[in-house]
């Protein structure tokens, strides 16, 4: 928790504002301790807040954890190098368009994400608007509306899926795509078909496997 520190010279007073990472606001909301540290106290408070047997419990979160760094980053990373570009988004760039949008999130956002998902041209900014954003990374126009009526809030503020609604987003993410389905036994290959699901590939694995073991131990013993 970060302390930032106002001060108003003309009446002589000194406010102090606290600054809550995603992991604390979630911890607040499910009556622990925010103490920014994802253990075993948190981690059963979550599943019953949720609603979630230990099996949902053990796989959602650890899926979580992997793709957030530990409940860490909550925004896509779209700072990509010439050769970044080419490797990830081959199909929207060519060494010359590579060259000229590198180290350009904005301008790449726009780019890659333009008229898909709901957003409108590149011209738009919808693709940098309606990035990646979330522990799970939501993404575009139209999933950023699907999610403002799943937690009926209309009026949805896009920065907040990046702090206040940063794990609701994932919860979102897990039933709009039925994922709780895969999570009803704790086993490798349940675990290895969530994370493709998850992660369109087998990104982080073995690290998917500790983690969901680990959590269901601590959940069952």
């Amino acid at each position: 928790m970060a302390l930032e520190q106002v001060t108003f010279t003309s009446l002589n007073l000194k406010i102090i504002k606290m600054s809550y990472t995603p992991l604390q606001e979630f911890q607040k909301l499910i009556g622990v301790t925010p103490d920014n540290d994802f253990g075993k106290v948190t981690l059963k408070a979550g599943i019953d807040h949720l609603k979630l047997t230990k099996e949902q419990g053990a796989h959602f979160f650890a899926q979580v954890a992997h793709e957030s760094g530990n409940f860490k980053v909550t925004e896509e990373n779209l700072r990509y190098s010439a050769k970044g570009l080419l490797k990830t988004f081959g199909k929207y760039f060519d060494e010359k368009t590579a060259k000229e949008y590198a180290m350009k999130p904005r301008e790449i956002a726009n780019k890659v994400y333009a008229n898909r998902m709901g957003n409108g041209n590149e011209a738009s900014g919808d693709g940098w608007k309606y990035r990646g954003r979330g522990f799970l990374q939501l993404t575009g126009k139209n999933n950023y509306n699907l999610f403002a009526g799943y937690i009926g809030d209309k009026l949805l503020f896009v920065d907040a899926l990046s702090d206040k609604y940063a794990m609701n987003s994932a919860m979102y993410f897990f039933k709009h795509n039925n994922l709780f389905e895969l999570c009803n036994k704790v086993n490798d290959t349940q675990i290895k078909m969530l994370t493709r699901r998850v992660n369109g590939g087998y990104n982080g694995l073995e690290h998917r496997k500790q983690l969901t073991h680990k959590y269901y131990e601590w959940l069952t013993k």
